[in-house]
């Protein structure tokens, strides 16, 4: 297969996915898909990698689906876009739901539809002071999807998901970060850098722990207190035998620097 869609590298543990269709807004594309999901194979099979950064190349994130990818002309069979759900969109956000890798999102620019929705998907969204984001489904009479709906009434509440859903507005990163739907809004010029850095960081860090801790915050939201705290002791058995646990209490008993393994 011909990879000339996404950009992928690895560097110091960090692996790095680039959505690089810039003249389109990197909208998503059956291509585009297949490359992606053959280097979330290698994410997740290789050890080596220990944290997973995605952005896009150019002036946007991603736009979304590409509509001209799909023949809507009036004469052509209507197409199944639950299919294209299903073989596509929503295992991708499962994968990086169930990633026990850190994933980080640097949001360059817009990120509408679908590739608002995957952003969010993310454990820590990064986005660069002239990024927004838009739920822009409405404007073509669909539904959000990509995790959309499940997200953002998590993210911002059950209003605000609402009128975002309905009304298609324009969220700029700054009030993006102030209703909590990202973590961090930060200057054009220093959002590679600063993903890039805690991408590093995250890489040296004990991963499994990290694993860990997504899949418990993950759970919690169809648990009970009682039932998140079976979920906490479960996890904190299998990450108490991890080699970095052993070596996280070896470095601050000694008040040395730990150096995770990420076993």
């Amino acid at each position: 297969m011909s990879f000339d869609t996404i950009l992928f590298d690895v560097t110091d543990g960090v692996a790095k996915i680039v959505l690089n269709r810039p003249d389109k807004l990197n909208s998503f594309t059956g291509q585009m898909h297949k490359e992606i999901r053959s280097y979330m194979k290698t994410v997740e099979k290789d050890d080596s990698i220990r944290c997973l950064l995605i952005t896009g190349s150019g002036r946007g994130f991603c736009a979304g689906q590409d509509l001209n990818d799909r023949d809507v002309s009036a004469n052509a069979t209507t197409p199944d876009l639950g299919e294209s759900l299903e073989k596509n969109y929503n295992p991708l956000v499962r994968r990086i739901k169930a990633l026990e890798k850190p994933v980080i999102c640097a949001v360059n620019g817009v990120a509408a539809g679908a590739g608002a929705n995957l952003a969010l998907a993310c454990d820590i969204v990064l986005a660069a002071r002239s990024a927004s984001f838009i739920q822009s489904f409405s404007k073509i009479g669909l539904v959000p999807d990509c995790g959309g709906t499940w997200s953002l009434p998590r993210t911002v509440g059950h209003a605000r998901a609402m009128a975002l859903s309905l009304l298609a507005d324009k969220v700029p990163a700054e009030q993006a970060e102030a209703w909590g739907m990202i973590w961090k809004c930060i200057d054009d010029d220093e959002l590679l850098p600063e993903a890039e850095k805690m991408a590093a960081y995250l890489a040296t860090q004990p991963t499994k722990g990290l694993g860990y801790t997504k899949r418990a915050i993950h759970a919690s939201s169809n648990n009970t207190f009682d039932q998140q705290l079976d979920v906490e002791r479960d996890l904190q058995r299998i990450a108490g035998r991890t080699q970095d646990f052993q070596e996280g209490v070896k470095a601050f008993i000694n008040k040395q620097k730990p150096k995770f393994a990420g076993q």
